[in-house]
């Protein structure tokens, strides 16, 4: 086991200096362990407690209060390197300095008094724009799972630098009267100093999400645009990309047997084509089955799976991932390498389909539209969607929300930055676009129908072998968007949401509703779009 420990520094060849941890101000005075393997972070869970092993072999865990992101809770520390290019506002709220440095300060001496864990990785399968991150943590379960979703070099290829560290430190949690935090838990990122500090929270998922901020911040500005997508290739090298939040099908959608997984969350798009950000899947598990979703279904029985708030029986250690009374946002994170159908290096060429997924609560949008490039940027600024019930905390049952590029809470930068560089991609690839709602039919949340999965893989199975973009379309009276009049496999009655509800009356005016919401909600972006972009906006008044 390669533990650093001082008293053993000469048999592993390496002084607790050489892990780097005294530079960020942690002297550490307990174990601290470097790079352990699956394995070897199992028996340490095991010692400590942290979790269960399943009777599949699967590593059972519990978030605790936390079942979702604290998404209030993040801020970034206003400093002279990146104040003028940080989109300062709700989503990326500021935080001094100097409160910042004092709670590093208190928090570093806390570490130090901590078993640590840490995980050198990499953020980014295209060598040229890899992020070296490193990732310290109290919670070995928490290292296994840094381990699990980011880039490892276990042949030690290259001598890992990292340029951001990111300190997880669940136990610690701020003071608010005295540090200006929100509350004790607290997500604070540094860019001058290279440095993410978590705190009071033990969602795992604050550290993915937090390395991904990162991503979003620096390359763009190398002209890569980050992207909020899962992404696949077919046996022809055409590529999709799937924009969309939590819960709307990025994952699901992704895992298609027929292609080649070249991730599930987060992706790049270089003048060479597109690479996953991650090594791992992040997927949501509740109501998992065999049947709808065999691949991931199959990783909730394989050892080094990392299983997030999921009920199981104390006994026989068997998951119900039915079982939605934790919290409705279980999660499963496991390699990419578990999954069959992937492409192993992680990047492959330029897209030729863009789809925008959304789960749309009121019932009103289309299935499936084919988009204008000014609607695909429309679509992609706007970032309508609905916030799923468990993925953040607070949010019990779906609301409607717009999150800028399908990802406000992960973009640093002017949402106008990545819109221009998606545009500007879009028309040089000719890349066809597509709207897809997963969300709702015949009614809003709580009277109509989630979209029938079957319904929704067939319609992207059409997008993807071209068949879909040869249909006849009309536009939608409300909405704008071109609604192809068939689809193979799916009822000619399903593509028309208006006659999928009993009241068409009251399918107008919901209807209605929603375009004055997609208007006012895009009176922020108006300034800095084209005249054409603007005028993809909803007809209906």
């Amino acid at each position: 086991m390669a533990a650093i420990k001082q008293s053993v520094a000469r048999e592993h060849g390496r002084r607790r200096s050489d892990v780097g941890l005294e530079r960020l101000g942690i002297n550490p005075g307990a174990d601290v362990y470097w790079n352990l393997n699956t394995p070897e972070l199992y028996e340490i869970v095991a010692r400590r407690g942290e979790g269960s092993i399943s009777a599949h072999g699967a590593l059972l865990v519990d978030t605790g209060e936390h079942t979702g992101r604290a998404a209030k809770d993040k801020a970034i520390v206003r400093e002279p390197s990146s104040e003028e290019k940080v989109f300062w506002g709700e989503v990326n709220k500021e935080f001094p300095q100097e409160n910042f440095d004092r709670l590093r300060e208190r928090m570093m001496r806390y570490a130090s008094t901590r078993e640590l864990f840490v995980q050198d990785t990499y953020a980014g399968a295209d060598p040229r724009y890899r992020l070296p991150v490193r990732i310290v943590t109290e919670l070995a379960w928490h290292s296994l799972f840094a381990r699990t979703m980011f880039i490892n070099d276990d042949a030690g290829e290259r001598k890992h630098t990292p340029e951001f560290t990111v300190v997880n430190i669940p136990s610690f949690k701020a003071d608010p009267a005295t540090d200006g935090t929100r509350s004790e838990t607290f997500i604070l990122v540094d860019f001058g100093q290279r440095l993410v500090l978590i705190g009071g929270t033990s969602y795992a998922g604050e550290t993915k999400k937090s390395v991904f901020g990162l991503l979003n911040y620096l390359l763009p500005q190398r002209g890569v645009m980050s992207m909020h997508c899962s992404a696949n290739v077919g046996e022809a090298g055409d590529v999709a990309v799937f924009f969309g939040l939590s819960g709307t099908g990025k994952t699901t959608l992704s895992a298609d047997p027929e292609r080649r997984l070249i991730g599930d969350d987060e992706h790049g798009w270089s003048d060479d084509g597109v690479f996953n950000f991650e090594g791992g899947c992040y997927a949501k598990v509740i109501k998992l089955s065999a049947e709808a979703e065999p691949d991931i279904y199959r990783t909730t029985r394989m050892f080094g799976t990392v299983m997030e708030n999921v009920v199981f029986d104390p006994s026989t250690r068997v998951p119900d991932l039915d079982d939605a009374s934790r919290t409705e946002n279980t999660r499963a994170a496991y390699p990419l390498t578990s999954i069959p159908n992937i492409v192993p290096e992680g990047y492959a060429g330029h897209p030729s389909n863009i789809i925008m997924l959304t789960a749309d609560a009121f019932g009103v949008l289309p299935p499936v539209a084919k988009l204008t490039p000014e609607q695909a940027m429309y679509h992609f600024l706007s970032g309508y969607t609905a916030k799923v019930a468990g993925t953040e905390r607070g949010v019990t049952e779906p609301q409607a929300t717009f999150s800028t590029c399908f990802g406000a809470p992960f973009m640093v930068l002017h949402p106008g930055v990545y819109a221009d560089l998606l545009g500007k991609k879009i028309q040089e690839h000719r890349a066809d676009c597509w709207l897809v709602n997963t969300g709702w039919s015949g009614g809003p949340y709580g009277e109509g129908q989630r979209m029938k999965i079957r319904h929704t893989r067939a319609m992207i199975r059409a997008i993807l072998n071209g068949s879909l973009a040869q249909v006849e379309t009309r536009p939608d009276p409300v909405f704008g968007v071109h609604v192809p009049v068939t689809c193979p496999d799916v009822p000619a009655e399903v593509l028309q949401p208006r006659g999928t509800w009993q009241d068409a009356a009251r399918y107008d005016e919901k209807a209605r509703d929603l375009a004055r919401r997609f208007k006012e909600n895009f009176k922020k972006y108006e300034a800095g779009v084209s005249t054409e972009v603007r005028a993809a906006a909803p007809k209906g008044e």
